[in-house]
């Protein structure tokens, strides 16, 4: 049987009810979605919570799957909005940017600069919620702008300036992170 067949038979079972399938579908998929929710909200409980209510959504709601998408896509989808959901609760703030007034960041001769996973990691933990979504979207998740725009409610141009400026934020903490270890 094919990976592909597998997950036909496995969405299937889940169709019609089997909590065994459920069971193995949580599996395959639990360790990667965390991770995600991690990423995105920056607390393990709230991540924990996040990802039950996603593998509940996910399983209320099999049967709008279609395969378009593969089922661990799909599933992420509905993790990163649940992720939006909760961050919108919390009243993340967004910059509002008038497009007349969009200025992006200047890229620094720095970018190519790899730096080490710790200090980057806990520079991110330090950037605004609004930031750092963004810049989870866009680096790590892989949307491009216009959906980043779909999921927050934002303009194109709004995501586009808010990965900017966080980026340029990020060299910022990263650089002043590096200073703290010296």
């Amino acid at each position: 049987m094919t990976g592909l067949d597998f997950k036909h038979e496995l969405i299937g079972r889940i169709k019609n009810g089997d909590r065994k399938a459920q069971y193995e579908f949580y599996n395959q998929y639990a360790r990667g979605m965390y991770n995600v929710c991690c990423r995105m909200v920056s607390d393990d409980m709230e991540a924990e919570d996040i990802l039950q209510q996603s593998f509940v959504k996910a399983f209320k709601h099999i049967d709008k799957f279609d395969f378009r998408a593969t089922p661990g896509a799909w599933l992420k989808k509905i993790v990163v909005n649940n992720c939006i959901n909760y961050l919108r609760k919390r009243k993340m703030d967004l910059i509002s940017i008038d497009d007349n007034h969009l200025h992006l960041a200047e890229e620094t001769e720095n970018d190519d600069t790899r730096y080490n996973m710790d200090v980057v990691k806990k520079a991110m933990a330090r950037l605004p919620e609004g930031y750092k979504v963004v810049i989870q979207l866009y680096l790590i998740e892989g949307y491009d702008h216009s959906e980043i725009g779909q999921i927050l409610g934002i303009s194109d141009s709004t995501s586009k300036s808010q990965y900017h400026r966080a980026k340029k934020k990020l060299q910022l903490l990263v650089k002043e992170t590096m200073n703290e270890y010296e």
